[in-house]
């Protein structure tokens, strides 16, 4: 066996569970679980008649490279979306089934174990990240995000793992904070990666969950706006929350063409390619725009409606995109806090503590709890009325 399985952990869900165990919420109250972040809103018409349209191409063998319109659609939203950015579809672009297959197979593919290779990763972080890096034979390295504005802070990170570093991954919008790096924060990153030649793998698939109008700067984007190219560096995306269909896995890497291509080579032997009714619905899906306003609308009002009621007791604020609120818990004990919101109300959220690592400089997921919006309106509404209700007898019992 591979001795490097030895070194996964548990799943944050996993761990959740471990922790639940035994505990059982008042018999009269329904369980509202906003602990995991799958969209719950209704898979778009559009997508839905484009792949049924689509069965009988189910007879054929697709390719790995995916269709030229699939890759195409894809160039035609990051032009739209990211304010005329131009990539080439035939070698800047390639489907993948999810970003966190993606994000996972891109890890073998950059790191030689011979190199002792280092990759760095936020903390609190996608846990993908950790075990693509272990899988791959090379040590992972954390830089904390911690208030006020919940970003990485790379000073945290040794000039001697610098100097050995392969990798760094960036989630804007990040899970679970929601923050997102501006462009003086992609300079600093961009800055460091000139100093030491690192990729960036930059995981974007909450980028069309934003308020206000106030749309998240993309890696890419970011980095033509600064002038410079795309070399080592990658963006992933993907249609889950976009689109409502985490079933459907389906998303794109964009960027290097060079990593591209070495990419395309693990895949097509790792057997990666996406079935021709999932492209033919990810096209639908990457041409129309109607279905993600409203899906942004709906989760705007979940907002709305939400953060009025908590901060009746907590200090809590939007996000700058994506679904999840990381509430800050006035005691720190996230895990307790979790436990017994469950026990009194039904309400189940994930303490921070399983999203991050202990480091050096602490582990920045203690003291908060994620909790993801994706029950419909009147639930999220529900569940945080629960909280406020039993706000005062948990803290003064405490």
């Amino acid at each position: 066996m591979n001795p490097h399985l030895q070194q996964l952990q548990p799943y944050p869900f996993a761990r959740l569970r471990e922790a639940m165990q035994g505990i059982t919420p008042p018999a009269h109250l329904s369980e509202i679980p906003l602990y995991i972040g799958e969209p719950k809103h209704p898979t778009p018409q559009v997508v839905k008649d484009a792949l049924i349209n689509s069965l009988d191409e189910l007879s054929k063998y697709p390719l790995t490279l995916g269709l030229p319109e699939l890759r195409e659609a894809c160039a035609g939203w990051l032009k739209r979306r990211y304010d005329g950015l131009t990539l080439n579809p035939e070698t800047e672009i390639l489907p993948v089934l999810g970003s966190r297959e993606a994000l996972f197979s891109f890890v073998q593919v950059v790191l030689n174990e011979q190199e002792n290779p280092v990759i760095v990763s936020p903390n609190p972080f996608y846990q993908i990240y950790e075990g693509a890096t272990f899988l791959g034979g090379g040590e992972i390295v954390f830089a904390n995000t911690t208030a006020p504005r919940f970003l990485p802070d790379w000073s945290q990170v040794s000039a001697a793992h610098w100097a050995r570093c392969k990798l760094v991954f960036v989630c804007s919008p990040d899970n679970p904070t929601g923050s997102v790096l501006q462009k003086q924060d992609w300079q600093e990153l961009f800055d460091l990666q000139d100093k030491y030649g690192f990729i960036i793998a930059s995981d974007e698939c909450y980028s069309e969950i934003y308020f206000d109008g106030k749309k998240p700067l993309g890696c890419l984007q970011a980095a033509a706006e600064l002038g410079r190219g795309f070399d080592k560096m990658v963006m992933f995306t993907s249609l889950s929350k976009r689109s409502n269909v985490p079933g459907l896995r389906s998303g794109f890497v964009a960027g290097d063409a060079k990593l591209l291509k070495d990419f395309l080579l693990y895949r097509t032997y790792h057997g990666s390619a996406m079935s021709l009714p999932v492209q033919r619905a990810s096209i639908a899906a990457w041409n129309d725009e109607a279905h993600v306003a409203e899906n942004r609308a709906q989760y705007q009002a979940k907002f709305d409606r939400v953060l009025p009621i908590l901060r009746q007791k907590f200090d809590v604020r939007l996000p700058d995109a994506s679904f999840y609120i990381w509430l800050h818990i006035p005691d720190g004990d996230d895990l307790k806090f979790t436990q017994e919101l469950y026990r009194a109300t039904g309400v189940q959220v994930l303490a921070g503590r399983f999203f991050a690592r202990d480091t050096p400089h602490g582990n920045s997921g203690v003291g908060f709890v994620r909790i993801a919006l994706v029950d419909e309106l009147e639930k999220c509404v529900e569940a945080a009325e629960r909280i406020v209700a039993w706000y005062d007898e948990y803290f003064q019992a405490a």
